[in-house]
């Protein structure tokens, strides 16, 4: 697969620009994402039997998941059309989980409240259990993220994309190609409820 060369729009899709996008961001900031994400994540994390995908948008992870024998619970704030939609849920008003033992949280969130969904998540999960969030690179970053998830909560694993992952509005993933593609860095970030150790960084 070919490196991304870019084109006028490059550095505004590098650094994720809203500002600088053709159109405006999608409402409730769903951007789906290429199921090749959950490929990558199953060759190297062992998930359990059932999963809790809490942004579903219209089911692209969701689909892959079951596909490889995984019981899922799909849910979002807006019914997007997925024909295995469980039902309409804000996750982060959420009090309790669609399962009544172990299962684990997969899912791409909407980037603008992703701290948000990762704190929840390590709320609801039962010890031990996971969580598995498809995210910028740059979720690394910043004093808040540091103090409020990483400080306390560190990641068990961040297994960074050594090709691009596209992540395409409202699943267009034709008009996202014929645009020039993306040049953002993604990874999946795991945790491990529990988990008090160091961080480790895989490429997949």
């Amino acid at each position: 697969m070919k490196d991304w060369t870019g084109n006028k729009t490059s550095i505004y899709k590098s650094i994720g620009a809203s500002n600088h996008s053709e159109v405006e961001r999608e409402e409730n900031d769903f951007y789906a994402t290429d199921p090749l994400a959950i490929d990558k994540l199953l060759k190297v994390e062992w998930l359990n039997d059932r999963v809790w995908e809490c942004a579903c948008g219209t089911g692209h992870l969701s689909r892959r998941l079951t596909e490889n024998g995984i019981t899922v619970v799909s849910t979002d704030i807006v019914d997007r059309g997925y024909h295995d939609f469980s039902y309409i849920l804000d996750f982060l008003k959420a009090e309790k989980s669609p399962f009544d033992s172990n299962f684990d949280i997969v899912t791409n969130p909407p980037y603008k409240y992703a701290k948000e969904f990762v704190l929840k998540a390590l709320k609801l999960l039962p010890i031990r259990c996971k969580c598995c969030m498809f995210l910028k690179l740059t979720f690394l970053e910043g004093k808040a993220r540091f103090n409020e998830i990483f400080k306390d909560f560190p990641p068990k694993r961040v297994y960074v994309f050594s090709e691009r992952i596209q992540c395409a509005k409202n699943g267009d993933f034709e008009r996202m190609k014929a645009s020039g593609g993306s040049a953002v860095a993604y990874a999946w970030f795991v945790w491990r409820k529990g988990n008090k150790g160091k961080t480790k960084i895989e490429w997949i």
